[in-house]
């Protein structure tokens, strides 16, 4: 698979989302990449080994103030090399980035690790 098609697989999944939701994410970039730089492996807080899908990097509007403004946007990133690795055919990866991408803008709402698996995502 291409970056280029992976790409493709975000996009369709964030055009399933409803306005209201859309709108939220007025802040927010999502991008794909090949695989995670060691700096965003080791803020996403994994074990050796561990696999990332996806990092949000920003501030979660549950913690954002009055004076947040005036900032770069929060960044939502889906790696390509660790789904494809987990993931063999095309049904398979086009859920699991959907899902990732699901996940990813969970945690911009304010949800925890926890309240994601308990939705499924």
């Amino acid at each position: 698979m291409t970056l280029e098609a992976f790409s493709e697989l975000a996009e369709e999944a964030l055009a399933t989302l409803p306005d209201q939701v859309l709108d939220m994410l007025d802040n927010v970039t999502v991008t794909v990449a090949e695989r995670p730089s060691p700096e965003q492996h080791r803020d996403a807080d994994l074990r050796p080994g561990q696999a990332l899908y996806g990092l949000y990097q920003g501030v979660p509007l549950t913690q954002r103030s009055s004076h947040y403004g005036l900032v770069p946007p929060d960044r939502i990133t889906i790696f390509m090399l660790p789904m494809i690795h987990h993931h063999r055919t095309p049904e398979a990866i086009r859920e699991q980035v959907r899902r990732t991408v699901l996940h990813e803008i969970g945690h911009h709402f304010g949800m925890g690790e926890a309240d994601l698996r308990r939705l499924g995502y």
